[in-house]
């Protein structure tokens, strides 16, 4: 009745065009709720399928996790050789895992995403130690300090000269003297020039850490990249196949491609940055991102190496873990602006 009546408020009367009017209404009335069932229907099909992927996704990364702990719980009490291997292990499973949880990111929430990342990252961070403790090496070291006034020196080699009983072609130092055969470092070194190349890293895990003042060209595909307490230097890596972690770099300019970045209590960088996921930010001021843009020969192999989709970069998707409120832009990193963005690395 009240369509009835509204047709012919319009019409002045009930006639044949109102009747037609009246059917044409009707019509599109039944039309709008099918549609709106439709919707709904979709709508509610969609979450379900939603919630059995997440379902699927916590399972099945919780389960992988748990193996790789129990993995690394078993490093206690045995062999190098032993501690050797497991480890290889470990450290293979972690990178499918971070894989899965990459191909995994479109439909989880932000919240779950931030926590698979923390769990991630606690066991590549447990990874480092295990490696580190059980596999001690003989102490050594190299510095090469310049006054600061001094231009930047002549290339430094990326192996240090071994002592006695350190095998030549390790290519790898630790913080405090501990090394590990699968990783390479710079430590300790001011105004120079430093650069490993692909076959000296290897998909290696790479640290590097109390830099000043230099400028570092890692080429090839590092498995790990942890740069700590990094001062005014210049840093460009190829292709990382996992996740970079930064702790306490300032006034630095950075290029790096990976598959996470997690960045703490850094301030006034620069980072050229390709990630498949979304970066994360926390304790950080002045921090601005562009997309990456160092190149050199062999970068597309390096990027097949270490199984980086290159059509996938955002690079300006950052989660600020020290601010939390919705819609409004954290006040702690910015976009470099495309005038200002550098894009010739040569010295």
């Amino acid at each position: 009745m009240d369509v009835v009546a509204e047709v012919s408020q319009e019409t002045g009367f009930a006639g044949e065009s109102g009747a037609d009017k009246l059917q044409e209404r009707l019509q599109k009335r039944h039309q709008a709720r099918v549609e709106d069932a439709e919707r709904r229907k979709e709508a509610k099909e969609s979450q379900s399928v939603a919630e059995e992927k997440g379902e699927y996704f916590y399972t099945t990364f919780n389960k992988e996790r748990a193996s790789i702990e129990e993995l690394l719980s078993s490093c206690s009490g045995a062999d190098r050789a032993a501690v050797t291997r497991t480890l290889e292990e470990a450290t293979a499973k972690t990178v499918q895992l971070q894989k899965f949880l990459n191909d995994s990111m479109l439909f989880l929430k932000q919240y779950d995403l931030r926590q698979a990342q923390a769990a991630l990252q606690k066991l590549q961070t447990s990874l480092t130690e295990i490696r580190e403790e059980a596999l001690p090496k003989k102490k050594f070291g190299f510095r090469a300090r310049t006054k600061a006034t001094d231009p930047v020196s002549a290339p430094v080699s990326a192996t240090p000269l071994p002592d006695a009983g350190t095998p030549a072609d390790s290519g790898s130092t630790k913080v405090d003297g501990a090394a590990a055969p699968e990783q390479c470092s710079f430590s300790n070194m001011d105004n120079v020039s430093l650069t490993k190349t692909a076959e000296e890293i290897q998909k290696r895990d790479v640290l590097l850490t109390h830099l000043t003042n230099c400028k570092v060209r890692l080429f090839g595909a590092p498995s790990t990249l942890h740069l700590k307490h990094i001062d005014s230097c210049e840093i460009l890596c190829g292709p990382v196949s996992s996740s970079v972690f930064i702790d306490h770099c300032t006034n630095s300019t950075l290029a790096v491609p990976c598959q996470q970045l997690r960045t703490h209590n850094t301030t006034d960088t620069q980072v050229y940055l390709h990630v498949t996921s979304r970066a994360i930010i926390e304790d950080c001021r002045g921090v601005s991102f562009a997309p990456f843009s160092w190149s050199y020969p062999t970068l597309e192999e390096d990027f097949t190496v270490a199984g980086l989709d290159q059509d996938r970069n955002n690079w300006n998707q950052v989660d600020d873990f020290n601010w939390l409120a919705a819609g409004t832009p954290s006040p702690n990193w910015t976009v470099i602006p495309e005038v200002d963005r550098k894009t010739n690395w040569d010295p």
